[in-house]
């Protein structure tokens, strides 16, 4: 028999159980690290190593923002695998608006469900036997987190959705960072009628995506649970390596907290509703009743 989120991550949880009024201690930032294919778009892998977590781990997919590549992720998505997870990050090239450049599209999803399950069964594979492959969770980052936040809705919505795709049945819930659905010109927020958890995580300074347009979409994601995580002093690119990362679209607005500062907070807060919504007890303690109270560098909004 596998072995379940649900049933386990005993050693984590045990963490958690004994961090009472206390910012929940990270794991060691997660030594798997290597190369592989989604689907033909090129993409890093990030887990825990054997041994850290004993339950197979989920799947989080991180669909990166517009012209960011993979490679500014490596903090964020070692952190958030530290938590309990297999982070997958793609390069997606596709066209857009007849500009060619990394965009990331909702179709991504399916594609590393079925990369999960031909990794997990792979002999050679680093996490074989290793990943809950009905597990998927997205985590994203501006464009990439408007195609995930469009995908929970299952909805197929250009220029999120340039080949045809469904919401698959393994995604569990999403955490997206410096992400909104406000449309251009600032005329509201459509309704989000997700079906699956949501959490927005955004950055106080953000000059690229304001966090007005979060709190916006916040109060248009119709299904609870959901949260808005605000990130003082991060900017549009506080899940990043470096800010303004090369190709992307840079943010007038500066950062007033360091760069491990905002990564971590994020990677934590996004880690733990994910690692809540995925059914494990002694996250969802600290993630409602604990973590803000003692995290100050964020404040936190939510419906559960």
């Amino acid at each position: 028999m596998r072995r379940r989120w649900t049933a386990g991550a005993a050693l984590a949880t045990a963490v958690l159980a004994v961090a009472a009024f206390q910012a929940p201690a990270e794991a060691a930032p997660g030594p798997i690290q290597y190369a592989t294919t989604v689907n033909g778009d090129p993409a890093d892998v990030y887990a825990p190593a054997p041994g850290d977590i004993k339950a197979d781990l989920p799947v989080a997919l991180l669909l990166q923002g517009a012209n960011v590549d993979k490679s500014a992720y490596a903090a964020y998505a070692r952190a958030v695998a530290g938590y309990g997870f297999t982070v997958v990050v793609p390069n997606h090239h596709r066209v857009i608006f007849g500009q060619p450049g990394l965009y990331a599209e909702e179709a991504q999803a399916s594609w590393t469900v079925a990369w999960a399950r031909t990794e997990d069964a792979r002999s050679g594979s680093p996490l074989n036997g290793r990943i809950d492959t009905g597990s998927l969770v997205l985590l994203g980052h501006s464009f990439g987190g408007a195609a995930g936040l469009t995908l929970t809705t299952g909805a197929c919505v250009p220029p999120f959705c340039g080949t045809p795709a469904t919401m698959p049945a393994e995604l569990k819930g999403a955490a997206f960072f410096g992400t909104n659905n406000s449309p251009p010109g600032g005329s509201g927020n459509p309704p989000v009628a997700n079906t699956v958890p949501v959490a927005l995580v955004q950055g106080t300074a953000d000059g690229v995506a304001p966090p007005a347009a979060a709190e916006g979409t916040y109060g248009a994601i119709q299904s609870p649970p959901k949260m808005l995580v605000s990130v003082t002093g991060a900017n549009h690119y506080g899940v990043t390596g470096t800010q303004n990362p090369p190709g992307a679209l840079p943010d007038p607005s500066p950062q007033t907290v360091s760069q491990e500062t905002s990564v971590k907070a994020s990677a934590r807060w996004s880690a733990m509703f994910l690692r809540t919504v995925l059914g494990d007890t002694w996250s969802g303690v600290w993630l409602w009743n604990i973590g803000d109270a003692v995290d100050d560098a964020v404040t936190v909004r939510y419906v559960r």
